[in-house]
Parts: structure tokens; sequence; C-alpha cells
């Protein structure tokens, strides 16, 4: 029987009907205290002089026809080169997890390293949390309603966007993941110059750096 939301409001009101709306989310204290003990501690330090002292991380979409499909990487911050990443097609703690473990593979980092992320379940997960604490990685997360605390992920994800896939149309998972893998192992990394940089790829900071 059709009628207006008006109608059901007076009936409601002569009835002594209140509606009850129930709350999607819940408060919960312990992911509160979570929070408060994970602060953003890249606001306390300085940039960083030389490479494995601050990496940060961070979760994109890539259009695959009507799908989606999840990556994960990981940035030196210093020579923004990008150490680890991992292309799937859920988005699990296990995606972040994997692309970490592959720059810790690479770099071999000594303890006491930063790694900054934003607050997605992928990163605050207890399985992650608990990684990083057995390598001796310092965690460090965005404050709330700060995207541009991890300003330097989103750019990146922003060029990759802007110069690979956008209209871009992939028939198929192993041509988007070869499409990825060729503009960060040997475009952005080896050869995309960074003004921040001093007109240098991330490869090529790197090498003078450590020159």
């Amino acid at each position: 029987m059709r009628c207006s939301n008006k109608r059901v409001a007076r009936l409601m009101r002569e009835q002594g009907l209140r509606a009850r709306v129930s709350r999607m989310y819940r408060n919960s204290s312990g992911v509160h205290k979570f929070f408060l003990k994970t602060g953003n501690l890249r606001l306390e330090e300085p940039l960083p002089t030389r490479t494995d002292q601050i990496w940060v991380g961070d979760l994109t979409y890539l259009r695959l026809g009507k799908r989606w499909r999840y990556l994960a990487t990981v940035m030196d911050l210093f020579s923004r080169r990008i150490i680890g990443w991992t292309l799937a097609r859920n988005r699990t703690t296990e995606v972040t997890l994997r692309a970490l473990k592959r720059a810790i593979a690479r770099r071999n980092p000594k303890p006491g390293l930063l790694f900054h992320s934003d607050r997605g379940i992928e990163y605050s997960a207890y399985g992650y949390q608990d990684f990083l604490k057995a390598k001796g990685i310092v965690p460090s997360m965005n404050r709330p309603r700060h995207c541009q605390d991890n300003a330097h992920m989103e750019s990146f994800f922003h060029s990759l966007k802007a110069e690979l896939t956008h209209q871009r149309p992939y028939a198929s998972d192993a041509e988007l993941n070869a499409s990825v893998a060729g503009y960060i192992d040997r475009f952005y990394n080896e050869k995309r110059i960074h003004s921040s940089l001093g007109y240098h790829s991330p490869v090529e900071f790197e090498c003078l750096a450590n020159a």
C-alpha cells in the first residue's frame, strides 16, 4: 500500500510510536586504546637521511574489467623507491603483509625501522602488528581524518593511475600484473625523475647517496 512518509509520521505521532534506528557501528574501547598507543610517529621524526630509516605503505584499487584488484606497496621514504609490492584479488591482511615481507627480503633492515601506514584493518590487524614487532619494526599510523599523513604513497598511486591504468582496459590478471610490474620495476624506480630527489630517479638517488 503506497503512502507518503508524512502520513506515516502523522500516524506514528497519533499512536505515540517512535522509530528506533540501530547504529551501524559501535564504539570499541579496545580499538580506541590501540590507536591511542599507535600514533603518527612520523610527525616527531626528521626527514630520513639514508635508506631503511622510514618506510611507508598503503593499498589501492585497480580495475580489471568490472572487478577490482588490490595493490599493496611499500616505499622507502628516503628515495621514494617502491621496495615491495603485491597484487591480489582480495583485500586482506595477507596482501599488505606479503608486500612488506618482500620489502624485508630485499632490504633486510635493522631493528628500529619506522613503518608508517593508514589506519586500515589490513595494517591494524593483530597479525600484521605482531609481525612488525617480531621484526623490530616500529609502527606508525595516520592521525584520524588526516589522510595527508601518508601523502607520499597517495602521490605514488595518483601517478600510477594517471600514467598507467586510467582508461586502459585489461583483459586478464596476467596482463594487469605485467603492466604494473613494468611500471614499478622498470619505469618508476629506474627512470621516473623526482624534483624532490634533485631530478633523479629513486634508483639513481640511492646510488648517489651510497657512493
